[in-house]
């Protein structure tokens, strides 16, 4: 369990929502962040690719949050999050499109049809918020905006009684979340893909 924070605590002055001027910046902090991912990179392993296509992959995972006035910026840009609210979506379309225009090898192929179908498995069917991406500028790493972003986001959740779900990319990052009161759902995985670990947190 997390320590009880007021309202004034919950909603750090540090974080602010993302304007439309904010978006192109606040998505390359993104880019940043996922540079050494491991189902990012596993996803575009070359070095070149990954710096063309990952705004576009990133925009059309989480960027509808922009619309929703739901992309939260902490500090300077040291850390960014895209959360959709309950009923908006990722644009799958996009996503489809840009991995097929990359010419993927087979294994590639075949796990990502997979990934797709086992995060949609583990969505829940109830409202939601869904946390597609959330990463910090590796110069401003360690110094607090990510747990800044998710106190910010988790009394939006508890304040209207709403559950929140997202799939962490690294297992290294699970006890973060989990400090948050995200509990682990199961684990996704497709041939040679790396680990999704799906979370789920009710609201308090």
């Amino acid at each position: 369990m997390m320590p009880a924070m007021n309202k004034v605590q919950q909603q750090s002055s540090q974080v602010r929502a993302a304007g439309k001027a904010d978006e192109a910046k606040a998505i390359a902090v993104v880019a940043l962040a996922f540079a050494s991912d491991p189902m990012m990179r596993w996803s575009f392993p070359d070095d070149a690719v990954y710096r063309e296509v990952a705004p576009k992959f990133i925009r059309a995972f989480g960027g509808n949050a922009f619309m929703h006035g739901t992309a939260d910026i902490a500090g300077d840009f040291g850390a960014v999050a895209l959360w959709l609210p309950p009923h908006a979506e990722p644009d799958v379309g996009a996503m489809i499109e840009i991995f097929e225009n990359l010419g993927r090898t087979p294994d590639q192929e075949r796990g990502g049809e997979g990934l797709f179908a086992q995060m949609e498995h583990f969505h829940p069917k109830e409202p939601h918020w869904y946390l597609p991406l959330i990463g910090a500028d590796p110069a401003h790493q360690g110094k607090g905006y990510g747990a800044d972003l998710m106190a910010h986001a988790i009394w939006r959740c508890d304040e209207r009684g709403e559950r929140a779900y997202l799939e962490s990319s690294n297992p290294a990052n699970v006890p973060f979340y989990e400090r948050f009161g995200f509990k682990v759902m199961g684990e996704i995985q497709q041939g040679s893909s790396p680990r999704l670990i799906p979370m789920l947190r009710q609201p308090r």
